[in-house]
């Protein structure tokens, strides 16, 4: 689990967080959601160390990672997994290479050890035998689920992903929620997920943190989302033209 207490974060005399509090449970998938600008990612920076707040606390199974050492806060990091927005896969590197190169940085293990991890990873996300391919002969699902088998290769206990539908088609889409969700349940990770996809957050949202204004504005998870009255969050989740008429639609089932 990791928690955030009253968490506080500006750049120059712009505050992007006030006074955050929040828990993300292990074995869940956590949702961070809200408009562009809010501080959805500033939030998730300070909570892996790339920002350092300028007060409250991070604290990873009680842990307080802002009052760390170097040295314990490489540890923790170890235990943390990323799936960036775009991927983020070295273009010189093959598949392999790339799911092994966070091993070779932090495991002391053998050829043969790393070989087998890789090829566990990549069976885990059904991409047996793409070894020798590099980026750029992907779709971009592939790549996304390539980027999860490397975030997944040190077997973390925390995950964050940013964003992970972001350019694919919806069916990919489903299919990257099903299996970010599934590693999540399998392995009892503390799963962190930035996003602004509706069909992430209907398939996968077990807990959800709303971010307004650099706030925490609403919490609670996607039964619970689909019949707020807080106007906000309403806003934002039926922003369309199409989910109002699901809602409409929900809505008169509970009448009947």
């Amino acid at each position: 689990m990791i928690e955030v207490k009253n968490l506080n974060k500006s750049f120059a005399n712009n505050q992007i967080l006030f006074d955050i509090s929040s828990k993300f449970e292990s074995g869940k998938v956590n949702l961070i959601i809200g408009q562009s600008g809010q501080g959805k990612s500033v939030l998730a920076k300070c909570m892996v160390g790339l920002h350092n707040p300028d007060t409250g606390s991070v604290l990873f199974n009680e842990r307080d990672f802002c009052k760390m050492s170097l040295l314990e806060k490489k540890e923790i990091r170890k235990e943390i997994g990323m799936l960036f927005q775009g991927a983020a896969l070295f273009d010189s590197m093959t598949v392999e290479e790339n799911i092994k190169f966070p091993l070779i940085m932090f495991k002391k293990w053998t050829k043969k050890e790393m070989l087998d991890r890789v090829n566990f990873c990549l069976d885990r996300v059904d991409l047996n035998g793409k070894n020798h391919l590099f980026p750029s002969e992907c779709s971009g699902g592939m790549q996304k689920r390539i980027g999860i088998a490397r975030a997944i290769a040190m077997n973390p206990k925390y995950l964050f992903c940013d964003e992970p539908n972001s350019g694919l088609d919806p069916k990919t889409a489903i299919r990257i929620d099903s299996l970010i969700k599934e590693l999540t349940y399998e392995y009892k990770m503390t799963t962190i997920v930035i996003t602004h996809d509706m069909n992430s957050v209907m398939e996968m949202g077990d807990n959800i943190l709303f971010i307004n204004k650099g706030k925490k504005w609403w919490a609670g998870n996607k039964k619970s989302i689909i019949n707020t009255d807080n106007k906000e969050i309403s806003d934002f989740v039926y922003a369309s033209g199409f989910m109002k008429e699901i809602r409409a639609s929900i809505q008169e089932k509970h009448k009947a």
